[in-house]
């Protein structure tokens, strides 16, 4: 007879793995199966964002920002430094000791709160039976009352620049350079392409980024969006609009890459990496049995209702390979809502406040809606900004650039957005993500106090501004 389970979690990326604690922690039986290797072969937990994403990214773009800081940054607060350099191979080998630190860390957490871990692959049955093949190659067949779909998702590729892992590679081999390309490319200028590029860029590379849309950063509020580009371009990144790769030829170590520029002539770049980062996609393959009821959207999305069921009954489906946008915290939260919802619990999800980051310095961070939308939706509104040049904190911590923006409804005040490049962008953008899951208004953060000296301040000065309050800056006329 084959094991009976409550919930079965087919993935311990954020939102499985999140998705089986919060189950266990229930009470409910609960197993989690995760097909991750490391490169000894050993199945770890983490999916994507611990092994080859979110984490060992911002373990780089920290490592090559402090180099950066120490090389250009240290004079101004009066700090000479001399032969300053950067060791790759250790600067990678540190990332790795904190991928297995987090990847180790799940494991004890599976352990102390009763999930059974299973390595290998699972594939979805009709009436939720799994059939699980372990990394021995041994299959068996689970059941459950429930099964959780969090496969994830995987780097597009794309015809014109096949990743061959030595000259072009996707978002996983920019984290495993051994040195320092000359040259590099980026093919996409979003999240991923900014982040690694921005990486490379701080030690030494000549990083031109290649994006086929028009606008730089369309989903962000544009006026961020001009405002990021500026200060990235004064980085050193190439960032070139209405470019569309049309081919690439690896020529030994180098590749030269063809594309089409925005007045439509035909181009051609030589560089000695380049990297693939235009998108990812959700990752079903072999998870879905012909007759497991699962549904696919046109875009390949297990489809999902508001509360992640799919429709097969007692079949969940959270994270990346759902709708909405393939960031680690959704995921994580959908896991949650899940697993409760599974026990019995009326658990919901606010899809309106999921905040966003790009981890370039300063960061961009967003909450709610840009400008674009609340114009475009024609609800009237009143819109308040503050420079970091005008904070004491950013001034005192020489990090100057960038606005805090906020959105708020012209009638209600009620606040419909907040946007940021700047200093700690991602976590000032949190106190307003908070403020708005209460329905808080503009003036409801103006009026509360704010310690002295923070970067916190640029909130309090842009929720002031909204009304033509602000103190540290001159105020707009008002509509």
């Amino acid at each position: 007879m084959s094991e009976k389970y409550d919930v079965i979690v087919i993935g311990s990326g954020p939102a499985g793995y999140v998705a089986a604690i919060r189950a266990a922690q229930l009470g409910l039986k609960t197993a989690c199966i995760e097909k991750w290797r490391n490169e000894e072969g050993k199945g770890v937990n983490g999916g994507t964002c611990l092994n080859v994403g979110c984490i060992p990214s911002k373990a780089l773009l920290d490592s090559s920002y402090k180099y950066h800081e120490a090389k250009d940054d240290f004079k101004i607060h009066g700090i000479t430094t001399k032969g300053i350099e950067i060791d790759v191979p250790s600067m990678i080998a540190r990332k790795a000791q904190i991928v297995k630190q987090l990847t180790g860390g799940i494991a004890a957490l599976f352990k102390a709160n009763g999930v059974t871990g299973l390595y290998g692959t699972g594939k979805l049955l009709a009436g939720r039976k799994v059939e699980f093949t372990d990394n021995e190659g041994k299959t068996s067949v689970l059941e459950a009352d429930n099964v959780i779909l969090a496969s994830g998702s995987s780097p597009i590729n794309i015809p014109v620049a096949p990743v061959d892992n030595k000259v072009i590679v996707n978002s996983t081999g920019a984290l495993e350079f051994d040195s320092v390309p000359k040259r590099l490319g980026v093919i996409g200028a979003g999240v991923i392409g900014l982040e690694l590029g921005s990486v490379w860029n701080r030690l030494g590379s000549q990083v031109v980024v290649l994006e086929a849309l028009d606008s730089f950063l369309a989903m962000m509020d544009q006026q961020i969006a001009k405002e990021a580009q500026k200060i990235l371009t004064k980085q050193g990144l190439d960032i070139r609009t209405s470019c569309r790769v049309t081919g690439s030829e690896v020529k030994g170590n180098e590749v030269v890459v063809t594309f089409t520029d925005k007045d439509g002539k035909e181009q051609k770049e030589t560089f000695d990496k380049l990297i693939v980062c235009v998108g990812r996609r959700p990752y079903t393959e072999g998870l879905l049995a012909a007759d497991s009821g699962v549904n696919l959207d046109e875009r390949g999305f297990i489809y999902v209702n508001d509360l992640c069921s799919t429709n097969a009954p007692g079949v969940w489906a959270v994270g990346d390979v759902v709708r909405g946008p393939m960031l680690a915290h959704k995921g994580s939260e959908e896991g949650v809502m899940v697993a409760e919802r599974i026990a019995g619990q009326k658990t919901v999800m606010n899809y309106d406040i999921i905040p966003n980051v790009i981890y370039t310095h300063p960061e961009v961070a967003a909450v709610g809606k840009t400008e674009e939308q609340v114009k475009a939706a024609g609800e009237p509104y009143n819109v308040g900004t503050f420079p970091f040049a005008a904070s004491g904190r950013a001034m005192a911590a020489n990090e100057t650039q960038g606005l805090v923006k906020i959105i708020a409804h012209a009638e209600t005040d009620r606040i419909l957005g907040c946007h940021i490049v700047g200093p700690s962008a991602a976590d000032l953008v949190q106190q307003v993500a908070i403020a708005m899951e209460f329905g808080s208004s503009a003036e409801d953060i103006g009026m509360m106090v704010f310690g002295h000296p923070t970067l916190s301040e640029a909130i309090h000065e842009a929720a002031l501004a909204v009304h033509g309050h602000a103190i540290h800056i001159a105020n707009k006329k008002k509509r």
